[in-house]
């Protein structure tokens, strides 16, 4: 008491946040409950606040992997935007969509502002037979200049061969090449309904490639289903000789590709129109949006509900050291120190147990892979179905903003419910705490 007296009588009054101040909490914060502390409800406050930062931070993480996650495999291996024909009559009768002149086009294309790069793709629906099965696949023709150009192509997660190999055969996806059960080297039949017409009818159209590279990105969408053969051979097996399909165009920065689409428009005319990723996906990422948002708003209710310990513990010790605050008003401390000393020790369960939960989740996320496998082992597999989910994994991101925005709203709602007992614990009259004691 002496030091108190001695630090009040040389300043004139209680600096805020002194270190007596500091050192009273403390040992609150860590004395028994039979000396009218509560360091059970203390380390129960803490694990509280832990574990829903802990689940904020892991949530988080796994959300934003998620995203980044999707937009890598949906970037990857696609077109950012892709060009097409409008319907048009064809010098031959009929009616087209076919692209004549698409290499002039790809050199305009190429050059307006934050493109990276252009190229002539040819589509086709087909049936892929090997000798003992068949599947129905989704055929691009592209050059092979292009296509190791591709990011989840040159880099799948999972390959077979060469991807430079690609010129001299097809290649195919990890989910194809399964279900036809072939591998490099073999070869498949390619048989396109759109035939040869003869006077007996439509005949199916049937060539045989062998297969010079398998890749696997990750996304059952497009391993099971996709098979890329060289432009040229496209041309000839379709019978598009000197025609595209669509252009397809991959920029710089895919988030704004609204302001990419009015230029390339500009260029490639008014018989053109445009589709980007945003189009074929936006409603999936404003479903993901919208779903992080609300999970965003559970958890902090969660996180609420951890930081209301902090409340109940307070009051009790409010309540025990009734005569300790009594003693501490007449040796002169004032209102604004006693609330001070309250809002430290609530603080302090706060800031730890926040840093703590940090902690756990940002270990949780780095090391998602082995423990979801663990629990997949447990579970006896199938927990994670790919063909389901898209993905072949359980992906999390740890970002900078996402960790920061638990601190914050942790540390902010453990900030503000230590005020109101910490208002009270300072309101006490000092007589009648010494009274009843």
């Amino acid at each position: 008491m002496a030091e108190f007296h001695q630090e009040l009588s040389s300043r004139g009054g209680a600096r805020p946040f002194s270190s007596y101040e500091w050192l009273i909490a403390y040992r609150y914060l860590k004395s028994r409950r039979s000396e009218g502390g509560v360091s059970v409800m203390t380390v129960i406050s803490v694990i509280g606040i832990a574990i829903a930062v802990f689940a904020l931070v892991a949530t988080l993480s796994v959300r934003t992997g998620f995203r980044s996650e999707f937009m890598a495999t949906v970037l990857g291996a696609n077109a950012h935007v892709s060009i097409y024909s409008g319907i048009y009559a064809a010098a031959a009768g009929g009616r087209s969509t076919a692209i004549q002149d698409y290499d002039s086009l790809v050199e305009s294309l190429g050059q307006v502002d934050g493109v990276v790069r252009a190229s002539p793709v040819l589509r086709a629906q087909l049936l892929a037979t090997s000798e003992i099965r068949n599947a129905g696949v989704q055929m691009f023709g592209i050059r092979p200049a292009d296509f190791i150009q591709l990011p989840l192509i040159a880099d799948p997660e999972s390959s077979i061969g060469q991807v430079e190999d690609f010129g001299a055969g097809i290649a195919v996806g990890t989910g194809v090449a399964r279900e036809l059960g072939i591998t490099v080297g073999d070869s498949i039949r390619l048989i396109s309904p759109q035939g040869v017409k003869t006077a007996f009818g439509t005949v199916p159209r049937i060539s045989s490639y062998p297969v010079s590279y398998i890749f696997g990105v990750g996304r059952s969408d497009i391993d099971r289903v996709r098979i890329y053969l060289p432009f040229d051979e496209a041309q000839i097996y379709l019978n598009r000789e000197g025609t595209a399909d669509e252009i397809e165009i991959f920029v710089e920065d895919p988030e704004v590709i609204e302001e990419i689409e009015a230029d390339l428009l500009a260029v490639a005319g008014d018989q053109f129109y445009a589709w980007s990723w945003k189009d074929s996906s936006g409603a999936f990422l404003r479903a993901l949006q919208m779903e992080d948002n609300v999970m965003f708003i559970i958890l902090s209710i969660l996180v609420l509900i951890a930081t209301s310990n902090i409340v109940s513990g307070l009051v009790m010790l409010v309540r025990n050291k009734g005569r300790d605050i009594g003693i501490l008003r007449t040796i002169g401390l004032s209102q604004g120190t006693v609330m001070r000393i309250f809002f430290i020790c609530g603080a302090s369960i706060g800031i730890i147990g926040t840093i703590i939960g940090v902690v756990l989740g940002c270990v949780f996320a780095y090391n998602i892979d082995p423990i979801f496998e663990l629990v997949n082992m447990m579970a006896g597999g199938g927990v994670w179905d790919p063909n389901v989910r898209f993905l072949s994994s359980l992906p999390a991101k740890v970002e900078m903003r996402d960790v920061l925005s638990a601190v914050v709203l942790s540390l902010s709602l453990s900030f503000v419910v230590t005020i109101f007992p910490a208002r009270r614990a300072s309101r006490m009259n000092p007589l009648d705490a010494l009274r009843y004691e």
